[in-house]
Formats: C-alpha cells, structure tokens, sequence
C-alpha cells in the first residue's frame, strides 16, 4: 500500500517519496522541480520492476492522478480535500452556505461515503438557487457566477466523491484514508533541514536522502 506526495523546501526542490504503509518505510524518493503524474507513474513503474505489489495507492487530488494507474485503487486524501475547500472558502466563510459546507467538510474523516453523499446533495439542493446567480461585469456586459469560490468548493467535494472513500470499498487491506504516514515524515525532514540551513545544496539532498533511509 502507497502513499504517494511531494514536499518542497522553500523554491529550490521538492522531493516526492514513495512510502509503504504497512511497513512505514520510505520505498523510493526522486528530487524533483515540481511533481507531475508522469513522475509519479515512473516510480509506482519502479517499484513494479523491484518486485513489489502494488495493492492500493494515496494521493492527492491533482488532476489525472485518479487515471494514473489502471486496476490499482487510489484513495484520495481527505485531509487534503479539506484543505482545498478552504482555499476556496478561508477558514472563517462569511456566508451561510459556505458554513455550513465548511462544517459537512469537516466531517470527511469522520463519516461513510453514503451519509456524506446524502449531506452534499440535501447542501446543494438548499443552495442551488444562490449558487446559480449571476453578476453582470459592468466593463463587458457579460454575466458571471457571482459566488465563484463557493461554486468551486461544491464541485471539487462532488467530481472527488467518487476517491474520497475508497478505503470503504477495499475495507480489507486497511488503506488509510489521509496522508498521515508521509506528513509525519515531512515535518521530520523540514525541521533537520531547517537545523542545517547553512548546507549548500548537495550536502542537503544527501542529508535528506540518509533521513528518509533511516525513516
């Protein structure tokens, strides 16, 4: 079972890791500019190659990552979800329908797939009304949706509903549901890092390179 993300050290590099579940062991790990799903589909290739079994995969959102990897499940993390939702809302929304998609958002970890669905749909059919108003931009004279971010929010929960809960689906190998395993590892590499902040660059990937061995 894979968790699969990348963290970036300030605008220098990033490095995406590759980490077993079960074992709590990082398997493999690229530095990187940035991530891509070709990246990805490398390693998960990689570790095919090496013999390991690949049962189920974590990841984040990003787009194609869903498609990436034919008859392999893949749980999207929630705790991410979350986070998006509030890029688009803040953590405090101001309007009512963006509190209380907040709060049912909140809920994520703590609920089934049919409970959260039937929430997210009762949400949308209370706010439809208000979601589809428009505001005419008073330089073009085109209308457009006047609560945008709210709109988005709405559609990223409903286009990820489908990988927000496939550890119910595959109850049997104990996929988590959040990237709690690699975000542990994360702070572990920042917070060395940051200690040895007078490294040049290539004392520092070697010195990440040892601590995600030793992980």
């Amino acid at each position: 079972m894979l968790v699969l993300d990348t963290t970036y050290f300030k605008k220098t590099f990033g490095v995406m890791v590759f980490r077993d579940v079960y074992r709590k062991e990082n398997l493999l790990w690229k530095f990187v500019s940035y991530e891509t799903i070709a990246l990805y589909q490398e390693g998960v290739e990689e570790l095919k190659i090496q013999g390991f079994e690949i049962l189920g995969i974590v990841a984040d959102g990003r787009r194609g990552i869903f498609k990436a990897f034919p008859g392999i499940p893949v749980q999207m993390c929630q705790f991410h979800q979350k986070q998006i939702v509030r890029r688009y809302l803040s953590s405090d929304p101001i309007l009512p329908a963006g509190q209380e998609l907040t709060e049912l958002t909140k809920l994520l970890c703590q609920t089934d797939k049919a409970s959260f669905e039937h929430w997210l749909d009762n949400w949308f059919l209370k706010w439809r009304k208000f979601l589809n108003e428009k505001t005419e931009n008073p330089f073009t004279g085109r209308k457009q949706f006047t609560h945008r971010r709210l709109r988005s929010a709405y559609n990223s929960l409903k286009s990820n509903l489908g990988y927000l809960f496939t550890y119910e689906e595959y109850f049997n190998l104990k996929m988590p549901n959040t990237f709690n395993s690699l975000d542990g590892t994360f702070s572990h590499l920042k917070d060395k890092v940051r200690i040895h902040r007078g490294l040049k660059l290539d004392r520092k990937k070697k010195l990440i390179e040892e601590l995600l061995r030793k992980k």
